[in-house]
């Protein structure tokens, strides 16, 4: 995985955006989105972290969507360890499913705006990405402030564990005194189906 100074040498730098720039940008969007990644964890615990840049989420079945809502302000393409595709041809193009993010950007002359993680979710069931056996319902991964959806900080961490890089590791000791019983169950039983052999399950 690359890191952030690593992704900034190869393909530009990152504009700073927050969570109400992505309120700004999706006025009017009429599709479910939220804010994961470390914003999410921040707005969680209330306790300010360096940030990389804004991480979006969206379900992936509404690219075309997205799409369709930005198409005149921002410049779409597709992210996926280390490739980058633009998408230019019809707004109902199929994506690829090795694809992960979209990136958005003005233009090639500017900054990237958001890091746009697509998520294996339907109206009604989210499935983690990385073990199929994982799910839950869609209205129960998210919480909401400000009018605001804000990822819970279980699924996230969960996605997390994979990378276990320091920021990582930071965020679950900053989440966990604050999670509830049930959630701290859920994200065990989760890691001990999807990542038996995790350095937390000893913590939750």
């Amino acid at each position: 995985m690359l890191d952030h100074e690593e992704i900034i040498r190869l393909y530009g730098p990152w504009h700073h955006r927050t969570p109400s720039d992505a309120a700004e940008l999706c006025n009017e969007y009429s599709g479910l989105w939220w804010i994961a990644g470390g914003w999410a964890i921040e707005a969680f615990t209330g306790k300010q972290r360096p940030h990389s840049d804004l991480d979006v989420s969206i379900p992936r079945s509404d690219v075309a969507l997205l799409r369709q809502h930005v198409m005149s302000r921002l410049e779409v393409w597709a992210a996926n360890k280390g490739t980058l595709w633009p998408l230019i041809g019809e707004v109902d193009e199929p994506l690829p499913s090795t694809f992960g993010n979209l990136w958005l950007r003005a233009s090639g002359a500017e900054p990237w705006e958001y890091d746009v993680i697509l998520m294996d979710a339907t109206d009604s069931v989210w499935t983690y990405k990385r073990d199929t056996r994982i799910h839950r319902l869609t209205e129960d991964i998210l919480w909401t402030r400000d009018s605001i959806n804000y990822l819970w900080p279980e699924i996230q961490l969960l996605h997390k564990a994979p990378g276990l890089r320091p920021k990582d590791q930071a965020d679950f000791e900053s989440c966990l005194p604050l999670l509830e019983s049930a959630d701290r169950r859920w994200l065990r039983s989760a890691m001990e189906v999807a990542h038996p052999e995790h350095p937390w399950l000893n913590e939750l």
